[in-house]
């Protein structure tokens, strides 16, 4: 059943088209995640479906009484509630009710007769109501939505306004999953998570009744999430049936026709230009109209474009200005906590670590252990409350803040790239720029008027600039799309310093690291391979989480298990096709023989009638009459015989673009 429907709908910004003649249906029970690069327009559609946005043409169909819920990458709560308040504010029917059932008990304690029947009525009513719409497990589901999103029990009486932005965007998830409407559109839910509330998000959304659209550049969440793909590219939107990694290589397949088919198109043009010029070459009637039939075919033939794998991609590549020492940083019983007396909140204590050149190291653990304040430590921003840190010889670091903290908001992009590096030119720096897609005016753009990729793209070209060996990056695919990810995936791999990253991103965490440090309370438990090594040695301890990723990933491989069954032919079915295929290649074969003897053959002919004329113009036969007659006769045959293999040879290329 179709929840909505959408009919070429268009949408511009100005005189920018973002989307273009956009057509599909989200039926019930749907688990759709919306892909494409930043700016391509996926929140537009989310906010044109929700209502909150109207499209310049189209039409939108939806189901009657359905309820949605929209998690905005940025919240929208008001102004000085609590986050207790916040949650409770959803069951406000409930609360009112709660009232009502204990009024109606003390006025049925104290009435008689009809007024006690109709109390009674009205009571048994109420209160069949209140159990449906979850109002005896309203405030436990509050409690554990909370506690699943990191939210303990010391966040319910704090006021939103003093929550971080991460703990608002989760605040305003959990809002969302309260409500549990028919359809939710969920735009970027993953950032600000880690690991272990990732896990339990993705089994969160598998059990969940009612339709879900996500916008997501976590390409691991939506392979465990989704079942199919919008793809929003070049202002069109493409539905693929499957999960993330179904999406990719349909489109990767799509692709390689796309170019076989455009490289067949440009050979077939060529060949037949040649084709034209050799018949207008000789100049018989009977060639020159061949030639000019040609010439109306060909101008009507389909041109495709060349198609392009990926859209604008920025062009990363961390380079080290100096190498450092074999021992790139060491440190013994590092602690550090905040606050002071009852107040002092620990965050880690007893870590070690010994980090040596080349080493890829991926920093995980829940959010709030103290992640980004060990980077700051290593930087040397915060002080260690005990313990030693060192860097070794030649060490340089460079960091890359999630916020973008280290970026003025007041300058513009160029401004602030050249206030750093003023050995550049403006025009290296453009050049520079144009590499990480600011291009034309957009150097002049504000930093605080820049959305959060192109803040990342920024960031990381000052990173790439730096030079440094050692970097250190907290979070740094957090709004980067999904092609800057590979790209900067790739850079990592190529870097040849020693890296330091704090990341939830699984992807990243399957394909950089060397080791995979776990940060806790007390201290740091250190894994020395990708994610799934990770993920396999920490799930044998038994956890909820990991029991609910292992069975996650159980389901995952049963389902690809199935999926290879059924793609896979019978033995006969591929003694068939076998036989089939060699059939077909032997026919080419014989077919491409034919044609190049028709060719040979014509080339011959061509010849002699060349020489045939050579002779003729030469004046010792010019002044014979007998000579001239004899080679002019002899000249009018083997034209006719290269005619007759002009014919031949255009039957053969003819028969060949039939089979192709």
């Amino acid at each position: 059943m179709s929840l909505i429907s959408v009919s070429k709908l268009n949408k511009s910004y100005g005189v920018k088209p973002v989307l273009e003649d956009v057509s599909f249906h989200v039926n019930k029970g749907d688990r759709i995640g919306v892909v494409g690069a930043n700016g391509a327009g996926k929140s537009t559609l989310i906010r044109i479906l929700a209502g909150d946005l109207q499209p310049d043409s189209g039409d939108i169909f939806r189901e009657r009484d359905l309820s949605f819920g929209y998690l905005r990458q940025r919240d929208h709560f008001p102004s000085g509630g609590t986050v207790r308040e916040e949650m409770e504010r959803i069951f406000s029917w409930q609360q009112k009710a709660e009232k009502r059932l204990a009024e109606l008990t003390e006025e049925m304690s104290r009435a008689s007769g009809p007024e006690a029947a109709s109390l009674i009525e009205e009571y048994d009513s109420l209160s069949r109501e209140f159990a449906e719409r979850r109002g005896y497990s309203y405030r436990s589901e509050i409690k554990g939505i909370l506690n699943s999103l990191a939210f303990t029990d010391d966040y319910l009486d704090k006021p939103v306004d003093i929550l971080s932005g991460g703990e608002r965007t989760r605040l305003a998830l959990a809002a969302m999953l309260l409500e549990a409407p028919d359809l939710l559109f969920l735009d970027e839910p993953t950032n600000h998570l880690d690991i272990g509330t990732l896990k339990w998000l993705e089994q969160y959304l598998r059990s969940y009744k009612g339709t879900l659209v996500i916008i997501s550049h976590d390409r691991y969440f939506l392979d465990r999430t989704v079942n199919r793909i919008f793809g929003i590219e070049g202002c069109k939107l493409t539905v693929y049936e499957g999960n993330y990694s179904w999406y990719a290589e349909q489109k990767r397949r799509i692709y390689e026709e796309q170019l076989r088919h455009y490289e067949h198109v440009q050979e077939e043009i060529r060949r037949q230009e040649d084709m034209i010029r050799t018949m207008k070459g000789h100049g018989t009637e009977h060639l020159v109209k061949r030639a000019q039939s040609r010439e109306k075919r060909l101008a009507m033939i389909d041109r495709p474009d060349r198609p392009v794998e990926y859209d604008a991609r920025i062009r990363l590549k961390f380079e080290e200005d100096l190498q450092s020492g074999t021992d790139v940083l060491q440190a013994q019983g590092l602690s550090k906590s905040f606050g002071e007396g009852a107040d002092r909140r620990l965050l880690f204590e007893n870590v070690d670590l010994d980090i040596k050149r080349g080493d890829r190291i991926c920093l995980v653990g829940p959010n709030g252990i103290g992640k980004t304040t060990l980077l700051k430590m290593i930087l040397g921003e915060l002080p260690a409350d005990s313990g030693t840190l060192r860097l070794g010889q030649n060490v340089m670091p460079g960091y890359y803040d999630q916020e973008q903290r280290l970026l003025d908001p007041e300058k513009t992009v160029l401004d602030e790239v050249h206030s750093t590096y003023i050995r550049y030119d403006q025009t290296e720096l453009r050049s520079l720029l144009g590499r990480f897609l600011f291009r034309g005016d957009d150097v002049f753009k504000k930093v605080k008027d820049l959305a959060g990729g192109e803040k990342a793209r920024l960031s990381l070209l000052k990173l790439m600039m730096s030079g440094a060996n050692l970097l250190l990056m907290d979070e740094p695919t957090n709004h980067l799309d999904i092609q800057a990810k590979e790209v900067f995936e790739d850079a990592l791999l190529e870097f040849p310093g020693t890296l330091i990253i704090v990341s939830h991103d699984r992807y990243l965490l399957k394909k950089i690291p060397t080791a995979i440090y776990e940060l806790g309370p007390d201290g740091i438990e250190i894994y020395l391979g990708d994610y799934d090594y990770y993920e396999e040695k920490s799930s044998s301890a038994g956890s909820g989480r990991a029991y609910l990723s292992r069975m996650g990933k159980e389901r995952m491989t049963q389902a690809e298990a199935a999926e290879g069954a059924a793609a896979k032919l019978s033995k006969q079915e591929r003694i068939a096709k076998m036989q089939e295929d060699k059939a077909k290649a032997a026919a080419k074969r014989k077919a491409e023989k034919q044609l190049a003897q028709a060719e040979e053959a014509v080339t011959e002919a061509e010849s002699k009638v060349a020489s045939i004329e050579e002779q003729l113009c030469r004046p010792e036969v010019f002044a014979d009459p007998s000579k001239s007659a004899g080679l002019s006769a002899e000249l009018a045959q083997a034209k006719d015989e290269l005619e007759r293999l002009y014919e031949a040879w255009m039957t053969l290329q003819e028969s060949a673009e039939a089979e192709l």
